[in-house]
């Protein structure tokens, strides 16, 4: 998924945020466990107060290895590794821009490091201990098939899996749409992988699932790079296209259920088929782009223990950013007016992507006002990055406007941006909880989605 700073910049791009990692970090240790995954701890910062704070590591293709460190309760995110060395299970890990060092010994299980952080001279004895994600465990009590099918249109091929229940019959069918940024039909990050467990839970209650690799990503080929959400949506009907040509498939009860910006996606795809039965929006949107990253900017660096001073500057400094964005027509004139308000190349790269221009110009309640499928609507209390109390309440109105008749719209309590039992609902928590997706939020989807496709 995509970057979190505590800049304005860093946070604009909806529903997906990158971990910030140095080119290369250091080698693995072949010959033992890896450090692969997110680490969570206690440090003692006072005689009184413990503080949580956790390494997540990313293996590269060179066997190298890249990470973050966060400490969770004091608001530090993403502070990128300057080295990870491991070697006969000895640990050094170094953090060059806190001055901070860690070395420990893993254990030969591979759970757990026992060591030493030292910082501005003092140190102190911790254990970090590897977080166990919630997966389903093989064998699975169901079917799952490799697919491939077309998008003749976009010239892509998209790979995928598709899941279906061991009985006998024709099945209801969803397929899921993943957030902003390129991302594998699990839609990984963090080290969880969401849509795997969302798709395990569907399919034991009898519900067939197409989830599917991004173009460019996996199995599936195509240019993503000039591609906006319509286009994508395009993606989605071609995979509703595939599932009318499985026998096991109902084609009057397929359906979408789209995380994030996929729940922008999913009312696009709605409009432009009658094929499509319903629709699930997991932290959607229902204003435009722009305020929904407005929203971020704010609730993040609050949440980081800025000031309203810093709050205020940082959305004025992304306004008038996203202004060049809205009103510049001509990319390599915008280019030129943003390097003049200072962005960096890859945050220029970022804000001239036609996906990103289409995301902050376009209205989902235009579209929204469209959908005449059933339509349920979800959202996390804790979620910062997709305002529950701003977007859920113009979904709302939307679908009340455009004479929906069957539609739901949820805030669930203490959730966040991917659905996760969260604390404070910050993105540096996300790799430090073991939960993937809450059994209130799994249960919310498959109860409404059954009410549709088998109406009592």
């Amino acid at each position: 998924m995509k970057t979190v700073r505590s800049s304005a910049l860093a946070v604009a791009v909806l529903g997906s945020v990158l971990l910030v990692f140095p080119a290369r970090a250091g080698a693995d240790d072949a010959t033992g466990p890896s450090l692969a995954g997110a680490w969570l701890g206690p440090v003692q910062v006072s005689p009184t107060k413990w503080s949580r704070f956790g390494f997540y590591f990313q293996a590269q293709r060179d066997g190298s290895f890249a990470g973050t460190f966060a400490s969770l309760d004091q608001g530090a995110t993403s502070i990128a590794l300057s080295r990870i060395s491991l070697a006969n299970g000895r640990v050094t890990i170094e953090v060059g821009a806190i001055g901070a060092r860690y070395e420990g010994t893993l254990n030969t299980e591979g759970s757990q490091i026992e060591g030493w952080w030292t910082e501005r001279g003092g140190s102190a004895a911790v254990v970090v201990k590897r977080i166990k994600v919630q997966e389903p465990q093989r064998p699975y009590p169901y079917v799952e098939e490799e697919v491939t099918y077309q998008n003749a249109k976009d010239a892509a091929t998209l790979a995928g899996t598709l899941t279906l229940p061991f009985a006998r019959g024709v099945f209801p069918a969803v397929i899921l749409i993943t957030g902003s940024g390129q991302s594998d039909r699990d839609e990984n990050a963090y080290g969880h992988r969401p849509f795997l467990v969302l798709t395990d839970y569907l399919t034991r209650r009898g519900i067939a699932v197409l989830r599917v690799d991004d173009r460019g990503v996996g199995g599936s080929t195509g240019d993503a790079s000039q591609a906006t959400s319509e286009d994508f949506a395009r993606d989605v009907l071609a995979g509703v296209a595939y599932l009318k040509t499985r026998r096991v498939v109902d084609p009057r009860r397929i359906g979408l259920i789209g995380h994030s910006d996929g729940g922008n996606i999913a009312p696009l795809a709605a409009v432009e088929s009658n094929d499509v039965a319903f629709i699930v929006l997991m932290a959607g949107s229902g204003v435009t782009g722009d305020l929904v990253i407005e929203g971020q900017v704010a609730s993040i660096l609050k949440a980081g223990g800025a000031g309203q001073a810093t709050i205020d500057a940082a959305i004025q400094d992304y306004r008038r950013r996203i202004e060049v964005v809205k009103s510049e027509v001509d990319p390599n004139r915008a280019r030129e007016r943003l390097r003049d308000l200072g962005c960096t190349e890859a945050q220029i790269q970022t804000l001239t992507f036609p996906w990103y221009r289409f995301l902050v110009t376009h209205d989902p309640q235009e579209t929204l006002r469209k959908v005449r499928c059933p339509v349920l609507a979800l959202n996390g209390g804790l979620d910062t990055q997709v305002l529950a109390r701003v977007n859920l309440p113009a979904i709302e109105q939307a679908l009340r406007e455009g004479g929906n008749p069957d539609f739901a719209v949820r805030e669930l309590p203490g959730l966040n941006h991917l659905f996760q039992t969260a604390q404070t609902g910050n993105i540096n928590e996300y790799a430090f909880l073991e939960e993937t997706m809450s059994p209130v939020a799994l249960e919310t989807m498959a109860a409404w989605v059954e009410d549709r496709v088998d109406p009592k």
